[in-house]
């Protein structure tokens, strides 16, 4: 399961180097939990379910746009749960519905910290001579802020967000550009991260190696057709033994 280093990596941010948003039904029934006394008479598992639902009918069809606004996107979310949930019940109101989604983002901010072992992993690859381009979607200031806390920026040869570049993944642009920046070709660059179209099946069109990576070792989904290089569920398994 071993491979020659590469010339070049193309690495994600979230769900790969940082727990960012992996595992949202546990956060999501935590936030019904702590709102359950306002929610009533709903309970709060109904509640934490039907805001997921909408969730995954939310994003299977929002545009890029969507991931500028993430926290309206939230909120956006919840209020269409809530519409679902009450259609043959007790109305909710909007505002509560804010303050859920507000909730979660600060949960979601409380809670992340980076995967043990990546930071050591990426260290690696650079005293490796390996180049490094550090490539993630979502707004250019939330983004960045990530970058700063968790000590990102200088253990990368190029940062490259989608709110400050202007384009993101799945685009085919965004790994042209990253490996254009690194001087590298497809055929020397691997691409890893959690996001089986983005970090898979869009840049094995082009040539380039790509590596999922599967955290929480649920495997790929049962009706996927998608066929990853290879399969890990840390950084750290790309490191070569000594």
């Amino acid at each position: 399961m071993t491979a020659p280093l590469p010339r070049a990596m193309l690495i994600d941010m979230d769900d790969t180097i940082l727990s960012a948003y992996g595992r949202p039904e546990i956060a999501w029934n935590i936030i019904a939990t702590e709102f359950a006394d306002e929610l009533l008479p709903h309970r709060s598992q109904e509640v934490a379910a039907a805001i997921l639902a909408s969730a995954r009918s939310f994003w299977s069809v929002a545009g890029a746009e969507w991931r500028m606004k993430l926290i309206q996107a939230r909120q956006e979310v919840v209020k269409r749960g809530f519409a679902a949930l009450t259609a043959a019940g007790p109305a909710l109101p909007t505002e509560l519905a804010i303050r859920m989604a507000d909730r979660f983002t600060r949960y979601r901010d409380e809670q992340m910290f980076v995967f043990p072992g990546a930071h050591e992993a990426i260290d690696e690859f650079k005293s490796r001579g390996i180049k490094l381009a550090l490539v993630t979607n979502g707004e250019a200031g939330q983004q960045r802020k990530k970058i700063e806390r968790f000590a990102l920026a200088h253990r990368f040869d190029h940062i490259q967000i989608e709110g400050e570049h202007g384009f993101g993944k799945p685009e085919e642009r965004a790994y042209l550009h990253a490996m254009e920046r690194l001087g590298v070709g497809p055929k020397d660059t691997w691409m890893i991260g959690d996001n089986l179209e983005w970090e898979i099946v869009a840049p094995q069109r082009l040539g380039i190696y790509s590596i999922w990576i599967d955290v929480h070792g649920d495997g790929l989904p049962a009706n996927s057709n998608v066929k990853p290089d290879r399969i890990i569920r840390s950084l750290t398994e790309l490191v070569p033994e000594a």
